[in-house]
């Protein structure tokens, strides 16, 4: 019985620790995808339309950084959704950032550390899923 309850406590904190994964990569990744809602995608078709690529490509930001966060947050088809934010931050990375790739910032750290906290933790989503405390719950086909 003692283990019985040692191994629910434990799936119980594992559970919780996806959610707060979770609520923390959706929500603030959510304050970008706000952001671009609100001032538009000028400089990302821009950037696209630099690289050769249509400019209403640039839309696809509202799918990585609004819709894959909600659907993060209240965790249904959440590894679809993180997968999604994956690839975004990677095509983010490669037209924005790639010459901060290998780059220290003045205070020492990681030239792109919100980029790859971002990438990172979402891949960490991707790979665990979203949890039993999660409306598509822990045994949702894409969760």
């Amino acid at each position: 019985m003692a283990g019985s309850a040692a191994s629910t406590s434990a799936g119980n904190a594992t559970d919780a620790g996806r959610l707060v994964l979770r609520l923390t990569v959706g929500l603030l990744l959510l304050f970008h995808g706000v952001a671009k809602l609100e001032g538009g995608i000028g400089s990302i078709s821009a950037a696209l339309t630099q690289v050769g690529m249509p400019a209403a490509f640039g839309y696809l930001v509202y799918i990585g950084e609004v819709l894959a966060p909600l659907l993060i947050i209240v965790g249904v088809w959440t590894r679809v959704a993180a997968f999604v934010v994956v690839i975004n931050m990677v095509v983010a990375v490669a037209l924005v950032h790639a010459g901060e790739l290998l780059s220290i910032d003045r205070t020492g750290g990681y030239g792109l550390e919100l980029q790859a906290l971002y990438l990172f933790s979402a891949l960490v989503i991707a790979l665990i899923g979203a949890g039993r405390y999660s409306v598509g719950g822990a045994r949702g086909r894409w969760n």
